[in-house]
């Protein structure tokens, strides 16, 4: 859980995997495209494409040109980035990485 004056924040970095595990608020399936629509308004990123299968959504991000999987598994309330070329995205996954560990 994320505390009170922020609602995003970085659980684990894994760079070698290309993958964010992010602190967020609660979620349920419904209830996840509004708290994601809002962390992406508030990242700057757009969203290219949504897919959802029975618990786990699938979103594909732009992230100042660099596209990323965000994705979430509501019942362990889960919410991970995922690097599509690990090597070409080391950059902006670094930044995020930041920018999620300081708490937005």
């Amino acid at each position: 859980m994320v505390d009170s004056t922020h609602r995003f924040g970085l659980r684990a970095y894994q760079p070698q995997e290309g993958r964010l595990e992010l602190k967020t608020p609660s979620f349920d399936f419904d209830s996840f495209p509004a708290m994601a629509e809002q962390m992406v308004m508030l990242l700057s990123a757009t969203v290219i494409e949504k897919q959802w299968d029975a618990d786990i959504h699938s979103w594909l991000i732009d992230f100042e040109g660099c596209q990323l999987l965000l994705k979430s598994e509501h019942y362990s309330e889960s919410v991970w980035i995922e690097s599509l070329v690990i090597k070409d995205s080391k950059e902006e996954l670094d930044y995020l990485a930041n920018l999620f560990r300081c708490g937005f």
